[in-house]
């Protein structure tokens, strides 16, 4: 474009007051303003202003590409906020955006709080199970919120996960005139007129929190039983090594156990399950984690279900496996992909032993036994063994 055209404004609660002058000449220069009914009523912008469809859509902005256009957003646009929604869709030279300081940041300054300690969370539409893996004791979240029912409600859900004697601070309107700042506990949570923008900081008290190394006990799962026991699950991470934004396909996931622990170090997942029962188990399962934006299922066999997937960075697989499988994940994957497969049946087994001969890797049996009562005494009891095969395309 030959100037950029549009202006991405953060706006903090003390409106015009708040902006730096380049802010406001981008805001006088617009034809066309779009916002919240709020930041329209502080920006003050009259039959210019043009309010957010709801559900919120970008559309209506992009619609006026090339003219001059503003866009106003709570703070730093970039930080859960309408600017990388927007930007995903422009090139680099239509935008200017011209940040405010973020709710973050001025609850931090108001608490006294070490900003790059704090889990920050945006929770206007996100399930409050995202922020479990942030519950850990003595840590510290920052936690926007949809409205003032939604903080009772929050505060209720930090009771029942064990957090109940977690410090609870209420922000409201942080930076404006309204501001205002009450404290009080997870358990017998009770202030009443909370008004939006609103901000919930919390220090967790009570429950120690998921534990950051893998294999989590399979109490913490929906499962019918087939599910990956959890020091096999650890060693099968192991082999599969996460990293952040990475893409897993997990076929026959069971109860999704092995997905669920790669999206909680980071990436993304993709399982795939052929009875449906497991599936409503794996969905139960992204709910309890908090992991709807990172994990998905699919019912159905692969490799049929495996089309149209993005492609994954790491598969596993669980169940199903055979020499056609490996076949269509030849085809399938791109270069560089790490397999694991586990096998408990003689026949995938074979099958792995043959694999490992032809395309090499590392060939792993993994034999496990839990003390269990014998008699008046104690004696081990064999759990049935695994082989895993782990290699790259």
């Amino acid at each position: 474009m030959a100037e950029r055209w549009l202006s991405i404004i953060g706006m903090g609660e003390d409106g015009l007051a708040g902006l730096s002058a380049t802010s406001r000449d981008a805001l006088d220069a617009a034809h066309t303003v779009f916002g919240g009914p709020r930041h329209l009523a502080l920006a003050e912008v009259g039959t210019r202003g043009q309010a957010w469809p709801v559900p919120f859509d970008v559309a209506p902005v992009l619609a006026l590409r090339g003219q001059a256009v503003a866009v106003l957003a709570s703070g730093d646009p970039f930080w859960f906020g309408a600017g990388g929604s927007l930007a995903a869709h422009l090139a680099s030279d239509e935008w200017m955006a011209y940040p405010a300081p973020s709710t973050f940041a001025l609850a931090a300054a108001r608490l006294g709080w070490r900003l790059e300690d704090v889990h920050c969370h945006g929770l206007h539409a996100t399930a409050f199970e995202s922020t479990r893996s942030s519950l850990q004791r003595g840590a510290r979240l920052l936690c926007l919120l949809r409205d003032g029912a939604a903080v009772g409600d929050f505060a209720r859900w930090l009771d029942g996960q064990g957090c109940g004697a977690s410090s609870l601070w209420v922000l409201e309107a942080l930076g404006g005139p309204r501001e205002r700042i009450r404290s009080s506990s997870a358990t017998g949570f009770d202030l009443d007129g909370i008004v939006a923008p609103v901000a919930v900081a919390v220090e967790v008290a009570g429950a120690l929190g998921l534990p950051r190394s893998p294999g989590l006990p399979e109490t913490h799962f929906a499962h019918d039983g087939q599910i990956t026991k959890a020091p096999v699950r650890a060693l099968t991470l192991a082999a599969l090594a996460p990293r952040p934004g990475e893409h897993l396909w997990d076929i026959g996931a069971g109860s999704g156990s092995v997905s669920v622990e790669w999206c909680l170090a980071g990436g993304r997942a993709t399982a795939i399950e052929q009875h449906a029962a497991r599936v409503a188990n794996i969905r139960t399962n992204i709910a309890r984690f908090g992991l709807g934006k990172a994990m998905q299922v699919l019912e159905g066999l692969a490799p049929q279900a495996l089309a149209g997937l993005a492609a994954p960075q790491a598969i596993f697989v669980g169940g199903g496996f055979n020499l056609a499988l490996f076949a269509a994940l030849q085809s399938l994957a791109p270069a560089g992909c790490r397999l694991v497969v586990n096998a408990v049946t003689l026949e995938t087994e074979s099958a792995l032993a043959q694999l490992h001969l032809q395309h090499g890797g590392s060939l792993l049996r993994i034999d496990l036994a839990h003390s269990a009562p014998l008699g008046t005494m104690r004696g081990w009891s064999p759990v049935r063994p695994v082989v895993q095969w782990s290699t790259t395309l």
